[in-house]
């Protein structure tokens, strides 16, 4: 059944990440990639989170929104190509820029869901 639920989550975070996609920028920067693994880093964060502080979410509940929602949401295969990219392109500077803020801001986002989900009674 967690196979069903993780399917289920995964399209769902799929069809999320596809739409952020849309969003019109005006930049070469990848800044939609940055912004979703962000939220999906606060996300991801926060469920684990309610997981631990109300222990009522199921083991289905829990790999729905962790592994299929957050795993079909976030980018990280779409920030690697985008940061090969900018490599290739010799964009050293900036791609050195995108790898330190997606690692820190998305650690720095797991950390707030899960804090934010701790103090949510």
């Amino acid at each position: 059944m967690n196979f069903l639920w993780v399917a289920l989550g995964g399209a769902l975070g799929a069809v999320g990440r596809y739409a952020i996609s849309l969003i019109p920028t005006r930049t070469s920067f990848p800044v939609l990639t940055l912004i979703t693994n962000i939220a999906g880093a606060v996300l991801i964060g926060f469920i684990t989170g309610l997981v631990i502080s109300r222990g009522n979410i199921s083991e289905g509940g829990a790999v729905f929104w962790k592994t299929g929602v957050c795993g079909g949401f976030t980018t990280f295969s779409a920030f690697s190509l985008e940061t090969l990219g900018m490599f290739e392109n010799r964009l050293y500077f900036q791609g050195g820029v995108y790898i330190a803020l997606s690692v820190v801001f998305c650690i720095l986002g797991v950390m707030c869901g899960k804090k934010l989900a701790l103090t949510v009674r």
